[in-house]
């Protein structure tokens, strides 16, 4: 096959550090598709705080403990990924020694958005140099600091915005669309969390070989909620 007969946009997709003519960078658009065919993941910000949720996928023969799906990167904040998993191991891992680093420095919490960004530029540094590749992943962070409550994506560009309620993954048009029919400024908590459950089970069809992974930042304190708790929430 001659090159000329090859589509335009062949050739551009090779490196990283190369615009299509129509200004496009291909492999940070292929990290999103990456994001895009994971389970579903979201974010959304109750009256007093954040919940973070998504889907474990468990064979029968696997420890749950093995897949971490919900992340706490400090004590007030915490992280919940779609696309590939071991990318956001690594860049929650990054997260965490940035935290602490900024603990140790000014013997204070660091602010979510101060967070954030940090992670956001390593991310975005992978779109500028040949021989590497975008992080395949895409990360809501969620937490409570000095500033009041927080709920941040960081996409596979670096790119980072922030939102009140957010979903990502194949599940995420069916559930942005739930978020704008029903996510309210004073929503409670039980309201919320009853609200990430059932945009998981429409989205992910909760069944045999998988559950539901939950996190609640309030008055600064991540905590995951087990089953128990999750029952005494929903009574």
């Amino acid at each position: 096959m001659s090159e000329e007969s090859l589509p335009e946009a062949m050739g551009y997709d090779r490196t990283i550090a190369m615009f299509s003519p129509d200004g496009r960078l291909f492999q940070v658009e292929y990290a999103k598709e990456a994001v895009k065919r994971g389970v579903t993941a979201l974010g959304l910000v109750f009256n007093k705080g954040v919940v973070l949720a998504t889907a474990k996928v468990l064979d029968e023969l696997m420890a749950p403990t093995s897949i971490e799906k919900v992340f706490q990167v400090d004590d007030h904040i915490g992280a919940v990924s779609a696309g590939y998993l071991a990318d956001a191991r690594v860049l929650v891992d990054f997260a965490r020694v940035v935290a602490q680093r900024h603990q140790i420095t000014y013997e204070e919490p660091i602010d979510v958005w101060t967070l954030a960004k940090e992670v956001g530029n390593r991310m975005q540094l992978l779109t500028q140099y040949g021989g590497l590749r975008p992080y395949g992943v895409t990360i809501i962070f969620g937490g409570e600091d000095h500033t009041g409550v927080h709920l941040i994506e960081a996409d596979p560009s670096g790119m980072l915005f922030e939102w009140y309620a957010y979903a990502i993954g194949r599940g995420a048009p069916t559930a942005m669309k739930i978020f704008r029919e029903e996510w309210k400024p004073t929503i409670s908590k039980k309201d919320a969390v009853k609200l990430a459950i059932d945009i998981l089970e429409k989205t992910e069809k909760i069944k045999e070989g998988k559950k539901i992974d939950l996190a609640v930042i309030e008055n600064k304190k991540f905590k995951i909620l087990d089953e128990e708790e999750l029952k005494k929430i929903l009574k």
